[in-house]
């Protein structure tokens, strides 16, 4: 690519140094590096392996922490997302997390690609970009504050209209292992990994952008023609996630085996789920669909509570993850309860997922007596008292009392813990489940096992093909049998790739559910950039990124031991239900994939791979 031009890339990249409190802008040092890592999480994975060396403390001021947006982050293509990329105090190795909303948009459109945030500040700041504008300005009077408080303080203290803010609430400040970064006013979260006690440890408040600028693209009239191809299947496909959004996938998911519940001990809840489902929410407690920036498909919720015990609780809403962590995993049937616990998240800066999950993992605790009243301060943690687990997601955002080991992650609580608590705590390399059963479908088993930062089914979404995706173009034109074991390899290989794509984009993986097709991708990103992409050359971007990926966490000692899912998932099947009788067969598939990634046995890329992939 030639100097710096609005083709998608703005070429410049922010490096902020937080321990001297400089601000340097890098022009075009990473434009070799777009047709090899796109961008997004593909590029923030090339500076954190070049920059973070092997065993950096996650919490130390060398760990370094990284934002980047993608080729077509603010063109209009459902693109506002942005990665953010840091070694995970959760898990020890390779962390990232994608959120959409509005903050992506305005980093690009300020003229910046992405910020690189390194060292500590020694007091609290938070930084503020306005077009070319750049400044570290002091933070000790957000710091405390809530992510709803900070964003009314920052509506008083910015005077420019349009600005957009994430920030970090007191678990981030705290150093929770489980806390998430949050866009102020939105709700949406860069949850995952734990990377706002990254930001909390550098005492980084918050980061605020503003930016008039505009995304050109290269070929302006093929990217308008494929834009609105896009836009007509997007609106065509996607009204029942305007009407119910993705909680309206918690029935459909209970019936197959794929909810879980009680911790994953149970299969079947046909009546609680009736009560927390994405039509209840309709008709009950919401207020109006919401949308990211510029997208069709308004899948968010804002919602409002008017009565009970929780009345008051309003703003952004929960969505499958948070219905079904905060419900079935719990016995919880009260959707008012849930949207309260899905409000805390968000104030306090947690990851609700693993929230949900550390939850669960106390109250089995409880319920086997590893725990008791005595540790809990009082509070009655049994499977569907509502009132008491939502006091204790008060207790993980302050970290107070139990709280606080509860917010090191179900791993390590489980470590302190002892007394065979492991056996409640469902993670793979420290991140909790997601709320997906890989009973329900083969292909999640071997996801979540081989995910980079951990359990993650949108590592692959490869149960998408199990269930009602076909993808024509990677060899897909039928939906495949969820419980067959053959051939599952290769199909999770190739949508890790995919995904990984995706996420370098960085683009909403919804448009793949509703039919937005590789090739819309490979067309809408040549058109934008100037550089012609095909599906195949997109698919050794893919390749390149995940294994680049993989490389960061073989470095920091992962392999085949690691792999591995609980042992409740793999010797536990269940007795009723969508999912009865069946565990995945893990170990056959990894044989598989190990040899289709071209790794070892172990697991670890081979040289030859690395080479063929240009890696070092």
């Amino acid at each position: 690519m030639g100097a710096r031009r609005m083709n998608g890339y703005t070429g410049r990249v922010l490096r902020i140094d937080l321990s001297k409190g400089k601000i340097r802008v890098i022009d075009d040092e990473y434009q070799n590096e777009y047709e090899r890592f796109i961008g997004g999480s593909g590029l923030a994975a090339r500076i954190l392996f070049d920059e973070v060396k092997p065993g950096v403390d996650p919490l130390g001021p060398e760990n370094k922490l990284v934002f980047m947006a993608g080729p077509l982050t603010g063109t209009g293509m459902t693109s506002t997302r942005y990665a953010a990329v840091s070694k995970s105090p959760l898990t020890g190795i390779f962390g990232e997390a994608t959120a959409s909303g509005h903050w992506g948009a305005q980093l690009k459109m300020a003229g910046y690609d992405g910020i690189i945030f390194e060292g500590s500040a020694k007091d609290p700041v938070y930084l503020s970009i306005n077009d070319g504008d750049v400044e570290i300005r002091d933070a000790t009077h957000l710091w405390g504050l809530t992510v709803h408080e900070v964003g009314e303080f920052l509506k008083k203290e910015i005077k420019e209209e349009g600005f957009k803010a994430l920030a970090i609430g007191p678990a981030g400040e705290r150093l929770a292992r489980i806390a998430a970064i949050i866009e102020c006013y939105h709700g949406s979260a860069a949850a995952r990994c734990g990377l706002g006690a990254v930001m909390g440890t550098k005492n980084l408040k918050a980061i605020v952008a503003r930016g008039t600028g505009t995304i050109k693209a290269a070929d302006k009239m093929r990217f308008m023609a494929i834009l609105s191809d896009v836009l007509k299947i997007l609106a065509k496909n996607t009204e029942d996630w305007r009407l119910y959004g993705t909680a309206g996938g918690i029935g459909p998911a209970e019936r197959v085996g794929d909810l879980p519940i009680k911790n994953w001990m149970v299969n079947t809840w046909l009546e609680g789920v009736e009560k927390i489902s994405g039509e209840t929410m309709a008709k009950t407690i919401l207020r109006r669909p919401a949308a990211c920036n510029r997208c069709p498909v308004a899948c968010k919720r804002e919602v409002e509570v008017k009565e009970g015990p929780y009345a008051g609780t309003e703003g952004h809403g929960p969505e499958y993850e948070t219905v079904a962590g905060f419900g079935s995993l719990l016995l919880v049937d009260n959707l008012e309860a849930i949207a309260y616990e899905n409000d805390l998240c968000t104030a306090y800066g947690i990851d609700a997922i693993s929230c949900g999950a550390v939850l669960a993992f106390a109250a089995e605790c409880y319920e086997k007596g590893i725990v008791t009243k005595g540790d809990t301060d009082g509070l009655d943690l049994t499977w569907g008292n509502h009132q008491d687990l939502a006091k204790l997601v008060h207790m993980i955002g302050e970290r107070s009392g139990i709280g606080k080991l509860l917010g090191e992650g179900s791993r390590i609580a489980s470590q302190k813990l002892g007394r065979d608590s492991d056996k409640f705590a469902m993670h793979v390399k420290g991140l909790e489940l997601p709320n997906h059963d890989p009973r329900a479908y083969e292909s999640i088993a071997l996801g979540y096992a081989t995910g980079n930062r951990g359990a993650d089914h949108l590592t692959a979404c490869s149960h998408w093909v199990e269930r009602n995706l076909t993808i024509p173009e990677l060899g897909y034109e039928s939906i495949l049998d969820r419980f067959a074991t053959d051939g599952k390899a290769e199909m999770v290989v190739k949508m890790q790739n995919y995904m990984a794509v995706m996420d370098s984009l960085v683009v909403c993986k919804f448009d793949l559910q509703c039919g937005v097709t590789y090739t819309h991708l490979s067309g809408i990103l040549s058109s934008v950039t100037g550089i012609e992409w095909t599906v195949e050359k997109l698919q050794e971007a893919g390749e390149r990124i995940y294994n680049l990926k993989r490389a960061f966490n073989v470095r920091e000692g992962v392999s085949r031991k690691d792999d591995t899912l609980p042992q409740r998932i793999l010797a536990k099947p269940m007795v009723e239900g969508g999912t009865k009788d069946h565990v995945p067969d893990l170990e056959k598939m990894l044989e598989e994939y190990y040899k289709i990634r071209g790794w070892n046995s172990d697991g670890i890329p081979t040289e030859r791979t690395l080479q063929r992939l240009g890696l070092p």
